[in-house]
C-alpha cells in the first residue's frame, strides 16, 4: 500500500539506529522524542507495516502477528483451509494468529474514521473500503446470520472457526458503526452496515436469553464452553456491551424493537459498570470504553449521560495507572526481545487445553507480543473521554512508546493500537 501523503518522509542518520540497541542515540533524544516530524515518520513506519505485513489481501483481514520477516513469509505460519475445516487446534483458532481478525478490523475502522478526520485524506476511502470488505466477509462468508466470525482463512477464503466472542463483537460493532457514521461511508455501505448491525442485534435477541445463560452461541448453534459470547450476568467490564449492539442497531435503523432491547438494559449496565476490578487488562479496558463511547454518544437521558461520563472517566484514570506499569515492563525488554518473531504454532511443545479446547503456546513471546499491544491500549482510552485532557506525562509517555518501537522489526499486531493512540491524540489536540 503507498505511503499516505500526509506523513512526512524522514531519514535518520544510521549512527542514530545502533543496530545493538536498535533506539535513538542519547544526543538526539530529548529533540526527537518532541519533534512532530520523527513521530509522524514513525507512525508511517506502523501505517506501512501494518498493511504490508499483517493484511491479508486475499480475504482483506489482519493478522495477530508475524512469524517472519522474510518477504511473502511473514504469515506462513496461519491455518490451511483443511485445518481450519476440522477447528484445529481448537474452535477459536487460539494461538494461530486468526484469533483476532474482527477485533483488529473493528479497531481499524475507527482508527481510519479518526485519521480522515484530522486529515480528509481522500486516499483512506480506499483503506477504509478494504478493511470494511474484511469485516464484512468475516459477517457474511458462513451464511450465518448475526454471527461474527473471528477471520477468515486466506487459502480458500471461507472457512471459519466456528466459536467468535464478546471481544470480536465489541471491537467489530464499534468500528462498523463508526465507519457508518463517517463521511467514508456511501449510501450502499451503509446498507450494508445496516444489515449486519440489524442481523448481529437480531442474533442476540434470540440467543442471549435466560435458557442459554445468555450466551449468542457459536456459529453451529451450540453454548460456548469457555464463557467468553455470555452477554450479560457477566464482569463490570463487559456489562455494556449488549445494550451497545442495540443501541447500534437502533441507530442505523430507527426499528423500535432495537430501541426497547436498549433501553431494557443500558441503565442496569451502566450500574454495573461503576466498579470494574482494578487489574483489568487495557484490551478489557478498551473495549469496556469503546461500549460507553458508543452509549455516550446516543443517550438523551442527562442523568444517565452523567452516570456513563463519571464511568468512562474513571477508566481513563485506569488506563493511565495500567499505561504506567505496562511502559516500564515493556522499557525492561532489550531490542532484540521487542525484534522477536512469534512461532510456528504447530511446533511449539507448550500447549494448555481450556475445557476440551487445546491451545497451542507462544512461550516467552506471548509477554512482549501482550506489551506492546497493552501500551497502545491503554494510552488510547483516556483519549476517549467527553473533552479528554491528558497530562504532560500522558503525551510524553505516548511520544516515548512511539518513537522507541522499531516498527520495521516489529511482530505484534499491537501497533495497530498505537496507530489508535497517536490518531486519537492528534483528533482530540492532546499531541
Amino acid at each position: 500500500m503507498k505511503p499516505l501523503c500526509f506523513f512526512i518522509t524522514f531519514t535518520l542518520a544510521v549512527s542514530s539506529w545502533p543496530p545493538s540497541t536498535g533506539v535513538i542515540n542519547i544526543a538526539a533524544e530529548e529533540t526527537l522524542s518532541s519533534s512532530p516530524a520523527v513521530l509522524d515518520a514513525k507512525m508511517g513506519q506502523a501505517w506501512e507495516v501494518t498493511w504490508n505485513r499483517f493484511f491479508q489481501k486475499d480475504v482483506q483481514t489482519f493478522a495477530d502477528y508475524l512469524s517472519s520477516y522474510e518477504p511473502g513469509k511473514e504469515l506462513s505460519h496461519l491455518p490451511t483451509a483443511e485445518e481450519v475445516r476440522r477447528q484445529y487446534p481448537n474452535p477459536c483458532g487460539y494461538g494461530t494468529g486468526m484469533e483476532d481478525g474482527m477485533i483488529l478490523g473493528g479497531a481499524m475502522l475507527s482508527i481510519i474514521t479518526d485519521m480522515y478526520a484530522v486529515t480528509e485524506d481522500e486516499s483512506l476511502r480506499e483503506s477504509a473500503k478494504q478493511v470494511y470488505s474484511g469485516v464484512r466477509l468475516c459477517a457474511t462468508v458462513h451464511g450465518v446470520p448475526g454471527f461474527l466470525a473471528r477471520n477468515v482463512c486466506r487459502d480458500d477464503r471461507k472457512s471459519v472457526y466456528i466459536n467468535s466472542s464478546r471481544d470480536q463483537y465489541t471491537h467489530g460493532v464499534h468500528g462498523l458503526w463508526k465507519f457508518y457514521r463517517s463521511p467514508l461511508s456511501d449510501d450502499q455501505t451503509k446498507d450494508e452496515i445496516r444489515n449486519i448491525l440489524m442481523a448481529v442485534a437480531d442474533r442476540m435477541i434470540q440467543f442471549v436469553t435466560p435458557e442459554n445463560d445468555y450466551d449468542f452461541c457459536r456459529a453451529d448453534g451450540q453454548r460456548c464452553p469457555l464463557g467468553i459470547c455470555r452477554m450479560w450476568n457477566v464482569q463490570a467490564h463487559e456489562a455494556a456491551r449488549l445494550p451497545m449492539i442495540y443501541a447500534a442497531a437502533w441507530d442505523v435503523t430507527a426499528d423500535q424493537k432495537y430501541y426497547r432491547q436498549w433501553r431494557k438494559y443500558v441503565a442496569k449496565a451502566v450500574q454495573q459498570s461503576t466498579d470494574p476490578d482494578k487489574n483489568t487488562p487495557a484490551y478489557a479496558i478498551l473495549q469496556m470504553q469503546c461500549s460507553l463511547e458508543l452509549l455516550y454518544q446516543l443517550e438523551q437521558d442527562d442523568d444517565l449521560k452523567t452516570q456513563m461520563n463519571e464511568v468512562m472517566q474513571h477508566l481513563a484514570r485506569l488506563a493511565e495507572k495500567r499505561s504506567k506499569r505496562v511502559s516500564a515492563q515493556l522499557s525492561e525488554k532489550t531490542a532484540e526481545e521487542r525484534r522477536m518473531l512469534g512461532p510456528d504454532w504447530r511446533t511449539v511443545d507448550n500447549w494448555i487445553n481450556q475445557k476440551g479446547y487445546p491451545n497451542p503456546q507462544w512461550g516467552s513471546y506471548r509477554e512482549v507480543w501482550h506489551l506492546t499491544r497493552e501500551a497502545g491500549e491503554a494510552a488510547m482510552v483516556p483519549l476517549m473521554v467527553d473533552h479528554p485532557a491528558i497530562s504532560a506525562e500522558q503525551s510524553k509517555r505516548l511520544k516515548e512508546l512511539i518513537r522507541s518501537t522499531e516498527y520495521l522489526q516489529n511482530s505484534s499486531c499491537g501497533i495497530i493500537y498505537h496507530l489508535g493512540a497517536y490518531w486519537k491524540a492528534r483528533l482530540t489536540g492532546s499531541l
